[in-house]
């Protein structure tokens, strides 16, 4: 649900770091070895160190990203029993206002990188703030009161897909090998995580999922999320931009929310207030906030192929939350269906220095997917 993601690379940043011990290891070596007894066993002696480091944090950041992505699936959890008590419109906007207190303090430090900014930039800002953070995370958490949770949680896997398509239309980035063959496979698994094993004739209007649907609507603006922060690259730092991203997207919330004139129907004793006002710091502080800031960590020493692979506990997470507090199994076509996505993405993933790694980064180093506060985004 998030997704976060997703500029910098997880293949040139992610990696870059494990990469830099390695680096620095085989560097003291060499100079050790320049005043080492002969055979620089001091120099090969440092070699190892610096590469046992560099495995040694690479290991670690597997397991924050682990831990991260694990985070936003217990998101479902707080949402839907949320939903028992305030409208879509109601929790993202209580949920951003949680946020903002801790993002107001860090926008007022970095308040410099304010001077200058342009249309381009700030149109950036407003689509991963409007787009992103609000409206994507108004459609996922509509999604979840609308259609089958498994289904809903594994759709958002299409999220890198629609920021590989979009930064290639957008920024005219080069489009990974094979991409639209991949793409075709990515879509087979939508079909089948959405409708199963079943074939709609004559029977549309019954057929078509509103879960389903806003679960990628809800994608499709987190990914564009991605390719819009790529633009606020060098320009703002990380920080910075995703405070502006929870910050600027209040004033549209609070329109929303005035707007549908829903009343709030918070329960009436003390207990049950407190009760759901527990439930709402847990979800903005936990799937939301803290679980960026410990997947941001892990990607740094991560390569996005490992990443691909370490962000699977997300929906193993999310399925088993889903059987365990809402009673829903997961059916063979589901498993079949998700499949099909992760192997389009992973493959790729493998390919080095493409923009599928710089995507997958964008989970990483962009603002753009910092909304799995809305996911994922996020």
């Amino acid at each position: 649900m998030k997704n976060a993601s997703t500029s910098s690379s997880v293949n040139g940043v992610g990696a870059g770091t494990g990469k830099a011990g390695l680096q620095a290891g085989r560097s003291a070596g060499t100079l050790a070895g320049g005043s080492a007894a002969p055979g620089g066993a001091s120099g090969k002696a440092a070699a190892l160190a610096g590469n046992a480091a560099a495995k040694g944090t690479a290991k670690t950041g597997f397991w924050l990203v682990v831990l991260g992505a694990a985070l936003w699936g217990v998101d479902p959890l707080f949402r839907v029993i949320l939903l028992k008590s305030l409208t879509s419109a109601q929790i993202v906007l209580i949920e951003h206002i949680i946020i903002a207190l801790v993002a107001v303090p860090v926008l007022w430090k970095n308040r410099s990188e304010l001077k200058g900014l342009g249309w381009r930039h700030a149109g950036a800002l407003l689509f991963i703030s409007w787009g992103g953070s609000a409206i994507a995370t108004i459609l996922f958490t509509m999604a979840l009161s609308s259609g089958d949770l498994n289904a809903v949680l594994l759709l958002q896997k299409m999220q890198p897909l629609f920021a590989i398509l979009l930064a290639g239309l957008l920024l005219k980035e080069k489009l990974p090998r094979h991409f639209f063959g991949l793409l075709a496979v990515a879509l087979a698994g939508t079909y089948l995580l959405t409708f199963g094993f079943t074939v709609p004739i004559g029977h549309w209007s019954d057929f078509v999922q509103i879960g389903s649907l806003l679960s990628l609507g809800a994608a499709a603006l987190w990914g564009g999320s991605t390719v819009m922060g790529r633009l606020m690259v060098g320009k703002m730092k990380y920080e910075t931009v995703t405070s502006l991203r929870f910050i600027l997207a209040l004033p549209l919330l609070l329109a929303i929310a005035w707007n549908e004139g829903a009343g709030w129907n918070l329960p009436a004793g003390g207990w049950q207030i407190a009760a759901v006002s527990l439930n709402m710091l847990g979800q903005a502080l936990l799937p939301g906030l803290l679980s960026l800031l410990v997947y941001y960590k892990g990607l740094t020493t991560t390569k996005a192929s490992v990443a691909t692979l370490a962000e699977l506990s997300f929906p193993m997470v999310g399925v088993l939350v889903n059987w365990v507090a809402f009673q829903q199994m997961i059916t063979t076509a589901q498993v079949c269906g998700f499949v099909l996505i992760w192997a389009a993405l992973f493959i790729i993933s493998r390919q080095g220095g493409s923009p599928a790694a710089e995507t997958k980064a964008g989970n990483s180093g962009n603002p753009g997917n910092a909304g799995k506060v809305g996911k994922a985004g996020a």
